[in-house]
């Protein structure tokens, strides 16, 4: 079987290479490798979600599943005031996202865990674009953590493609969440902002 993006600990031989990204009139430069998620630049879906995002972030935010870096380093590059924090629970992808914030010049905290196992809440954003492969159960129990590590007030932002089970993730989010608006739909890309839990889960 072909090795996962969210293996703790990937196995492939490293294939290391720049990636070159350009988002609101700002260049980056990234370091991607073999063994993680989208290793060949910026997927239309994360682009998506930071588009809708990125303007309305402010104080404490959470990478969630950080890969090799490319939300949290572009928001804090242009949002340098964010108090930021990525996390992942590929090994390989945390180091890179570490690599690619020196590389672009910002700093954030970067800790490497399943889901919320290393990150202590709570954050006025949280940014996901969920691991599908890795199951249902798995990418709904991010749902639930997320619930239960947003400050009040405070919002989680996701990105689903439609074919990938955008309506029943919506209604799954209902349970969760106060209020879960579909910010932007393209392409059978969903973006939704989900505010804080009506209730402790």
């Amino acid at each position: 079987m072909a090795e996962q993006y969210f293996e703790a600990h990937p196995t492939s031989d490293h294939d290391l290479r720049e990636v070159k990204v350009s988002f609101e009139g700002t260049d980056f430069i990234f370091e991607t490798d073999a063994g993680v998620f989208s290793r060949d630049g910026l997927d239309e879906g994360t682009s998506l979600l930071l588009n809708e995002a990125l303007p309305h972030l402010s104080g404490r935010v959470l990478d969630l599943g950080c890969g090799w870096g490319a939300v949290g380093v572009i928001s804090k590059k242009i949002k340098p005031t964010l108090d930021l924090v990525m996390t992942d629970v590929n090994t390989r992808a945390a180091e890179l996202a570490k690599r690619n914030l020196a590389r672009n010049g910002v700093q954030a905290q970067v800790v490497t865990g399943d889901g919320f196992e290393q990150v202590q809440g709570p954050f006025d954003w949280i940014l996901l674009n969920p691991p599908i492969r890795a199951g249902k159960q798995l990418v709904y129990s991010l749902y639930e953590d997320s619930a239960r590590h947003l400050a009040e007030g405070g919002t989680l932002a996701i990105v689903i493609r439609k074919q990938q089970g955008a309506l029943s993730t919506k209604e799954f989010l209902q349970t969760l969440f106060e209020d879960v608006r579909l910010v932007n739909r393209k392409k059978g890309y969903h973006i939704y902002f989900c505010g804080r839990a009506q209730h402790d889960i």
